[in-house]
């Protein structure tokens, strides 16, 4: 186990640190004269000084007469300055603010049976309502067809969708077996959020809840898809003591 570096003079300790990183990244001894650059040090009779106390203070073995023959015996590791930490702790958070984007919240939208929506309820936020998500999360470069509504009911809870939580859409006309939409349902004024099936000659919208029955539209052209999940936020809710 290797002795802690008290003791050392700071010459001492940046000789240490240059030697065990050296040695660590290319497996050999440097020789006298990079010893002597890490320190500004000209002088080799100098630089050998400070090694042969170092040798007699055990952090290193060497054989006279032999280059690069150093043998670090007690490694010392340079340590970031606390200046050097909150510098790269601020500029990682600039990083992290600068990835955020913002994504509108449109409104609310029904994951149960699905209820009597009016258009004006599709809007019940003010405009500057909205999510803010880092951008390495999303699927997709542009956000521009973006958009997050709130989840009200239960009907998709195996899907991990719960009531509250909110969902990150994109803007779609059309959707494939198996992905899950938001539609509006023009002869009801409903809307509702499931799985969509396109069968033989109806559209199916599957809940993720064993105990509700699918919806069944025999009219497709009475159904209009508004947008796809991409994502989902969940919102944590607080228990009472």
């Amino acid at each position: 186990m290797a002795r802690r570096s008290q003791g050392l003079s700071e010459r001492h300790r940046k000789i240490m640190e240059f030697l065990t990183k050296f040695q660590e990244d290319n497996g050999y001894s440097p020789s006298i004269r990079q010893i002597g650059d890490s320190i500004d040090v000209k002088s080799t009779s100098l630089v050998d000084y400070y090694l042969n106390q170092l040798q007699e203070m055990g952090y290193i073995e060497r054989e006279d007469r032999i280059s690069r023959s150093i043998r670090v015996q007690q490694p010392v590791y340079s340590s970031p300055s606390i200046t050097a930490m909150v510098g790269d702790a601020v500029h990682k958070a600039g990083n992290m603010l600068a990835d955020l984007v913002s994504i509108p919240v449109a409104g609310r939208i029904v994951a149960s049976a699905p209820l009597p929506m009016p258009t004006s309820d599709l809007s019940y936020y003010d405009s500057e309502t909205s999510v803010e998500i880092a951008r390495s999360l999303l699927p997709t470069r542009d956000v521009s067809d973006l958009f997050a509504l709130e989840v009200s009911g239960d009907s998709m809870i195996d899907a991990m969708i719960n009531d509250g939580d909110i969902v990150v859409m994109k803007k779609a006309q059309s959707a494939n077996n198996g992905e899950m939409v938001a539609v509006w349902l023009d002869d009801k004024d409903e809307t509702t959020l499931k799985y969509f099936y396109k069968e033989s000659n109806r559209i199916r919208l599957q809940p993720a809840n064993p105990n509700m029955g699918p919806i069944y539209v025999d009219n497709p052209k009475s159904l209009r898809i508004m947008g796809k999940v991409v994502m989902v936020i969940r919102q944590i809710k607080s228990v009472a003591a």
